[in-house]
């Protein structure tokens, strides 16, 4: 393959930057990660140093990438995020990420969809700290205008900012109620244009868009039946479906694929969860650990997303005892993160086909594991883990000329290997799901309504 080919796609994640460079065929041909600080200041507070994540990290990882002829770039991040910039697009305020509860205002307790309302808060409070800011832009924005000057971001991140964004332009009233106006928000283009040149190699820059919109694009998960898990900081679970419908506690939203959709939602059970284990836990071998031996954890260490919606649900480990090691505690953890994929599943009534997983956590084996024990059913693990920044350079493809739709990214779909549920592991497995979930519902006697997002893709 041609270098000629080539495109960058630098995804902006919750504890890293990560950047690919990948080939017509969708084959990486140089990565590189920036590890930045995520910060929580406060048990129900999030956030980044922006300058460090947002700015500084995109423009390293693309120096590290050392991809000079690449033909173009395109940024994926997470969402909703907020930070206020300079007149030179340095930010000046926290970047406020999603679930700090600076994103709360009145009546906003157990919401369907906690992103509706979230960013407009993070506008409120930004503003009062920083008035008069030249611009208050989310984190690709930031990106954006490090690498080519242009402070833009594509219609699906913005229209996660609703009501600021009305779906076709940003809403003067919301903004100025917020203390901001239309000229300080970013610009909005729509998902893989060609937007600006990079300031320093030349090469196009493309409008990606949100994190898991990418990941999905290029994970193949577009049948009915088929089940995305995204395997990130915050984990994701995507179920497909022909026909859009509600589900309590659920969200909808439209699938990249033409005339599909999606039913599941976002949990707190990923990586942030399962990170914290790491740091208070000793060392030891979860593969190890007796099946019949493992105790069992409500894993929500700052609340729950989906399908509970409930900021102040907090963490509970059951029925442990003297008996118990590192390696069935860190066991535990691994499967409440499978039990969470179980019940999104579940919950969506959808007979399931496959399971597709991706992201950065499908490095980690023993989640894998888990999660094919968990649901009873074969995991296929993508074979690129940054998932999200390979998306992005499929973008970036279709903003340089190369591709006409986002349709045949699916022949950048692929499987790095297949996990198997362990039949030794069934029966005590699946009594501890139902103990997970007697104490999930401990907390909740009924599901908020379901959420739909029709947000441009």
């Amino acid at each position: 393959m041609s270098r000629e080919g080539v495109t960058i796609g630098i995804d902006v994640g919750s504890t890293s930057v990560k950047a690919v460079a990948a080939d017509a065929d969708g084959r990486v041909t140089a990565r590189v990660r920036i590890g930045h600080r995520l910060r929580v200041p406060a048990p129900d507070r999030l956030e980044h140093d922006a300058d460090e994540a947002w700015r500084r990290g995109p423009l390293a990882a693309l120096d590290r990438l050392g991809c000079r002829d690449a033909r173009a770039v395109a940024v994926s991040a997470m969402v909703p995020s907020l930070t206020a910039v300079d007149a030179t697009g340095v930010p000046v305020t926290s970047g406020l990420l999603y679930g700090d509860a600076r994103g709360r205002g009145p009546g906003t307790a157990n919401q369907p969809l906690p992103a509706v309302g979230e960013a407009a808060e993070f506008l409120r409070w930004t503003a009062a700290r920083a008035p008069g800011a030249a611009g208050y832009w989310p984190a690709p924005a930031v990106a954006n205008h490090a690498l080519a000057g242009e402070a833009v971001v594509d219609f699906a991140t913005a229209a996660t900012t609703f009501p600021l964004f009305d779906g076709t332009g940003w809403n003067a009233a919301a903004c100025a109620e917020r203390g901001a106006t239309v000229e300080q928000m970013p610009r909005v283009e729509t998902i893989g244009a060609a937007v600006g040149r990079l300031r320093k190699a030349g090469a196009v820059l493309a409008t990606g868009t949100v994190d898991a919109l990418c990941e999905q694009i290029v994970a193949g998960a577009d049948r009915d039946g088929d089940v995305l898990v995204l395997c990130g900081t915050t984990l994701i679970v995507w179920t497909t479906v022909a026909q859009a419908r509600q589900v309590p506690g659920l969200w909808t939203i439209p699938h990249t694929a033409a005339g599909r959709s999606q039913i599941g939602g976002a949990s707190n059970a990923g990586g942030l969860f399962l990170g914290w284990v790491d740091r208070v836990l000793g060392p030891g071998d979860p593969a190890a650990t007796d099946p019949r031996r493992v105790p069992v954890w409500s894993p929500y260490l700052r609340g729950e997303r989906t399908p509970f919606h409930d900021p102040d649900r907090r963490a509970v480990l059951d029925a442990l005892d003297l008996t118990h090691d590192a390696a069935a505690l860190r066991r535990a953890a691994y499967e409440a993160s499978g039990f969470v994929v179980r019940q999104l599943i579940e919950l969506s009534g959808v007979p399931v086909a496959r399971l597709v997983a991706a992201g950065g956590g499908t490095r980690v084996e023993p989640w894998m594991q888990a999660v094919a024990d968990a649901t009873g059913r074969e995991v296929q693990v993508s074979e690129v883990a940054e998932g999200a920044a390979l998306g992005a350079a499929f973008l970036a493809r279709m903003a340089a000329g190369l591709e006409t739709s986002i349709a045949d990214a699916a022949r950048w779909a692929r499987t790095g290997r297949v996990v198997a549920p362990r039949r030794a592991w069934a029966g005590a497995v699946e009594d501890r799901y139902h103990r997970f979930l007697e104490l999930g519902s401990r907390r909740s006697e009924a599901l908020p309504p379901a959420a739909s997002w029709s947000g441009a893709i």
